[in-house]
């Protein structure tokens, strides 16, 4: 193994980043160990106080600058991405220009979303005047996942830096080049202080990051590596959010519009290689539109091939690993009775997995319990909504959803138990830079976009001061008997009297209900 000077003094191993597609060594990175992640937290602490004081507005241009900078260079970022994990450019374009909008966003509406909000008083506080402002943590640690290297990590990245936060990124080791062009260009419009730091390696270094003190961690990958990632910042009690795998589904109603709702389905379960955490991996289809749909999808997926020419619609499969889990899942789909009702033109060879759509499959197979995360989805006829939702529900996951219906879309997605639902299109939440990101269940915990994102990179800092001393004394040992009285009363009038006359209303209106 060679190495490399670490910032450190010390030599640190390096690894190698392969082609996916070629097999061939695309870059060299260093494995960094605690010690060096130590010195860049360190770094991010000083950082961090120069980029708070900055104001939203200074953190906005500077922002702004990295938006402009990734667009006018977004060729040469996609070419990295599709060298390290081998996406197809048209890809590697889109998940670039959807980043962009969540940049834009976050600069523009950390100040509405974070400033300092005035708090109501209540009788006994009526003296009393409140207000909450959100303030950044620190130092936020981010590990990024290698199937969007681009629009996943930055969901954190932009929205802790827009906060006030300085950052530490820890990407894949699969695409450490993304995570170096991203910092390399925030550098060059952020040159005063290390505000946004890369450190490199395998799972060794994320837990080094882990343990050294940031003040959050930001984790995508799957919900094994979730847990295992929870139990070393569990010893520092160092919060974390999650966004973790998922087993999503879509559903398509009577009502649904066929031709919108299977090329949804299919470009939800096949883009990326289906290496999408939000992709579409179930399908469940009204009875009385099952066969057009079907038709549909057999006809779409028919003439989609997976390859590592420039003409393919699909690339290769990142990991090795993962190619051994979407097989497996495919071996026991049809152990279980399942029945392949289309796949791609092409044939699988290497790290190529072309695109299988699945019928008959049991819910009880690994092929719909468990994340396949490749270009495959199951199909599946149900009576009514009611049996969709309900087999919906039933899956340990609860990342997001996609419903296609006319006219019952956002009725049927109320009873989703997951974190997002499209309704109509397919990864609507994702695009939209002004909701939160997130799941339930095994999926994970915490938000990142929108509001909810800018405030999980924020502690909540509450002040309340007396605006004139209150005539009745209650916080103090010498409070006296009649004060005592007087708060026995006025929490009659106040709380008794209002919740008496509401329990008195709701018997007089179920009394009009039973007739």
């Amino acid at each position: 193994m060679t190495t490399t000077t670490d910032p450190t003094s010390r030599p640190a191993p390096v690894f190698d980043v392969r082609c996916p597609a070629t097999n061939e060594i695309v870059g060299s990175y260093p494995l960094h160990g605690a010690d060096h992640v130590a010195t860049v937290v360190h770094a991010g602490r000083l950082a961090a106080k120069w980029w708070k004081e900055l104001g939203y507005d200074g953190r906005r241009q500077r922002l702004d600058a990295f938006r402009g900078l990734i667009a006018r260079r977004a060729a040469q970022l996609a070419h990295v991405v599709h060298q390290e994990m081998g996406k197809p450019y048209s890809d590697a374009h889109l998940e670039i220009a959807l980043t962009l909008g969540h940049i834009a966003w976050a600069g523009r509406n950390a100040r509405r979303v974070l400033a300092t909000q005035r708090a109501k008083s209540h009788p006994l506080g009526a003296n009393l005047a409140g207000q909450t402002s959100y303030e950044p943590l620190g130092v936020i640690g981010v590990i990024g996942p290698w199937n969007y290297p681009v629009f996943t990590p930055m969901g954190s990245i932009v929205y802790a830096l827009a906060a006030g936060n300085a950052v530490v990124f820890k990407p894949s080791e699969f695409t450490p080049g993304v995570g170096d062009w991203l910092v390399e260009a925030f550098a060059q419009v952020v040159p005063e202080y290390p505000v946004l730091q890369l450190i490199t390696g395998s799972g060794s270094t994320g837990a080094a990051l882990c343990r050294s003190g940031v003040d959050k961690i930001a984790f995508t990958g799957s919900t094994a590596t979730a847990k295992k990632v929870m139990a070393v910042c569990a010893e520092t009690l160092t919060p974390l959010v999650a966004e973790c795998g998922g087993k999503d589904a879509l559903l398509v109603d009577a009502d649904a519009d066929i031709e919108a709702a299977a090329q949804a389905a299919v470009w939800g379960a096949m883009s990326n290689a289906g290496q999408t955490c939000i992709g579409v991996e179930r399908v469940y289809v009204h009875d009385h539109v099952f066969e057009a749909f079907a038709q549909r999808v057999s006809a779409i997926v028919g003439c989609i091939r997976a390859g590592t020419d420039p003409a393919a619609k699909i690339g290769p499969i990142t990991m090795l690993a993962q190619q051994q889990v979407i097989e497996a899942h495919l071996e026991a789909a049809l152990d279980d009775g399942g029945k392949i009702r289309v796949s791609g033109a092409g044939e699988s060879n290497g790290r190529v997995v072309q695109p299988v759509v699945l019928v008959g499959v049991p819910e009880n197979s690994r092929a719909v319990t468990e994340e396949t995360f490749g270009p495959v989805f199951t199909m599946r006829r149900v009576a009514d909504m009611d049996e969709a939702v309900a087999l919906t529900n039933a899956s340990r996951y609860g990342l997001g959803a996609t419903v296609f219906s006319r006219v019952a879309g956002r009725r049927i997605a109320a009873r989703l138990r997951c974190g997002m639902v499209s309704v109509n299109t397919v990864f609507g939440f994702a695009a939209l830079p002004s909701v939160p990101f997130g799941g339930v269940g095994d999926s994970g915990f915490g938000r990142i976009h929108g509001p909810d994102g800018l405030r999980e990179f924020c502690y909540a800092h509450s002040v309340v001061r007396q605006r004139f001393r209150s005539p009745l004394a209650l916080l103090t040992f010498d409070r006296s008997a009649r004060a005592d009285a007087l708060l026995a009363k006025i929490v009659t009038l106040v709380h008794g009297r209002r919740s008496s006359m509401l329990a008195v209303q709701r018997s007089r209106e179920s009394k009009r209900s039973n007739g």
